[in-house]
């Protein structure tokens, strides 16, 4: 299937979706979703950070043969990537696709391999949203760990949506989750921890444009804290 072909699919089963996965989240959203007449054409993008364990677990418990996404922007901790390898162990999960930028983009826009500094925006567009856009083809739909009490843009989040570029289908089943909801289903299923949270860092993107957050501060304060910016990009409103 070509892109331009599942941006019509997509769009077509937007409303559908709405309808038949209608006050669905959590575990009865993804299985909805997974075992449905979409079954085989939505994929998990996972950071590997560090609440990614409960969705990944989620997916797993419903059909570990999931395709899972995995930006591998090479600006990542070394935490990360040994956490991402635990985890795929951990779970069995069959299907991981480690996706890395274009190196003709890279040696184009950031032959030094300080672009994050320069235009952090440009460095996250070819690091994570071109790389992610063309690992996206062939699918109806995705599904993201992005909760509402994260904030920002992510404040109204709903539990089924359409990225507005390729009209994807975008599932956010933990969207009403609450940060100790994600940690008592971790502790229920114990499940093994990023080890950077226990460092400070409760969210975990590239090492560059993140720190350790503290105390009283908001969960995303380490992200981008030197800049006024609240996301990568592949996440459009």
């Amino acid at each position: 299937m070509d892109i331009v072909s599942a941006e019509r699919e997509s769009r077509i089963s937007l409303d559908w979706a709405r309808e038949a996965w209608d006050g669905l989240e959590g575990l009865a959203l993804l299985r909805a979703a997974l075992t449905g007449p979409c079954a085989g054409r939505i994929a998990l993008v996972s950071s590997f950070g560090a609440e990614s364990a409960v969705l990944l677990d989620m997916v797993a418990s419903i059909d570990r043969r999931t395709p899972v996404i995995f930006l591998e922007t090479g600006k990542l901790f070394p935490e990360t990537l040994a956490y991402k390898d635990e985890l795929v162990r951990w779970l069995g999960l069959e299907d991981v696709r480690v996706i890395r930028p274009d190196p003709a983009d890279l040696a184009r826009f950031d032959g030094k391999g300080d672009l994050w500094r320069r235009e952090a925006d440009m460095c996250c567009h070819i690091r994570k949203t071109e790389p992610l856009d063309r690992a996206l083809r062939g699918f109806v739909g995705w599904i993201t760990g992005r909760k509402r009490f994260q904030g920002g843009l992510r404040a109204a989040l709903p539990a089924v949506e359409a990225d507005p570029v390729t009209g994807l289908l975008k599932l956010n089943p933990l969207a009403s989750w609450s940060l100790e909801d994600i940690r008592h289903y971790r502790r229920l299923r114990q499940l093994p921890l990023h080890p950077l949270v226990a460092r400070g860092y409760p969210s975990i993107g590239c090492a560059p444009c993140t720190r350790a957050v503290k105390e009283g501060e908001d969960v995303r304060a380490g992200r981008w804290w030197h800049l006024d910016k609240t996301e990568c990009g592949i996440h459009r409103s």
